[in-house]
């Protein structure tokens, strides 16, 4: 139970800070600053429940995975949205 509350920490921490990035495609306008300030604190708070559940190398492992996983995933889901959007009309 508690990689999962790792897992979800992480994953929350790295969406904020991703949707708050200008270069984020999934809103009209990115988040404000303080949602990257709070997402990174979800990124520390996940990564020091991944080093608990997991130990130092695998919870480091585990933390940067998620993290990369989620800001790769991202841009093909903002990549997938806009591929199919419906046609204007013309």
């Amino acid at each position: 139970m508690t990689v999962l509350h790792a897992l979800l920490l992480t994953l929350a921490g790295a969406a904020l800070v991703y949707l708050a990035s200008a270069r984020q495609g999934l809103r009209v306008a990115p988040l404000p600053g303080p949602a990257r300030f709070v997402g990174w604190l979800l990124v520390l708070a996940g990564t020091s429940t991944w080093l608990t559940a997991a130990g130092i190398g695998a919870g480091i492992a585990g933390a940067l995975t998620a993290v990369m996983l989620t800001w790769v995933a991202l841009p093909y889901a903002a990549w997938w949205r806009t591929t199919r959007a419906p046609a204007g009309d013309s």
